[in-house]
């Protein structure tokens, strides 16, 4: 592996797939960027070693949904590297009760007490965020940073080396990312964003859980057991 990679905290499957991206100028600008954020003191969500925390929980082999966030949540411990997913102990955001009340009217889902989305991980469901680092209470303040070509490239990577994924786009940030997915070989669904601000012109309503089990079980893979989220 390079030298530019040796550091970073990524799963040999992803290191793999997009070593060919840490050498890319816009990555090396990207860096650049979050050093001097850093050196400035400005305080930066996730912790630098959950940056890639949705990759790492989930190998390349196994991905079988991808459900594509804007950026990291920019209060106190909430971002740990998963999008919409906070840890165990943190209050659930109103995106993600949102997205509960989703899969109790799709599922008849029962929402867990608390916000942690690992268990999903666990079970082949990419959660990525489109920009994966944000300034403390300054939403989106890494966009147009870098970050977009990178997630770009990672899901363009996995539409071509793939088969029969299924992509979760909410809201028209996350559904720009579908000009680089191929309908003819993987499922994409669209829906309004779970926010608060767009849940109610037909998010609660998108059955997008139920209709990516009904295509992944057409195609031979096991379903994503919605229910089970235990704590982490």
């Amino acid at each position: 592996m390079t030298t530019l990679t040796s550091n970073i905290k990524l799963t040999a499957s992803w290191k793999s797939l997009l070593v060919s991206e840490f050498s890319e100028p816009y990555m090396q600008t990207l860096r650049t960027f979050l050093q001097d954020e850093k050196k400035a003191g400005k305080t930066i969500y996730p912790k630098g070693g959950q940056m890639f925390a949705a990759l790492n929980a989930t190998e390349v082999g196994k991905v079988k949904v991808i459900i594509l966030g804007q950026d990291p949540y920019h209060g106190p411990d909430q971002a740990h590297g998963l999008c919409f997913s906070v840890k165990a102990n943190v209050a659930i955001p109103p995106s993600l009760q949102n997205i509960y009340k989703a899969l109790h009217a799709d599922l008849g889902m029962v929402a867990p007490s608390h916000g942690s989305l690992h268990g999903w991980a666990n079970q082949g469901v990419l959660l990525l965020n489109s920009v994966l680092s944000v300034e403390s209470n300054c939403a989106a303040s890494h966009q147009g940073k870098g970050w977009e070509q990178f997630t770009d490239a990672i899901i363009a990577k996995l539409n071509q080396q793939c088969d029969n994924l299924v992509f979760m786009l909410w809201g028209s940030y996350a559904q720009k990312k579908g000009q680089y997915i191929d309908a003819s070989k993987h499922l994409v669904l669209k829906a309004p964003h779970p926010s608060p601000l767009s849940a109610y012109r037909g998010f609660f309503q998108c059955q997008h859980f139920s209709k990516a089990n009904n295509y992944l079980q057409k195609h031979g893979k096991d379903p994503i057991n919605w229910q089970h989220l235990p704590l982490k």
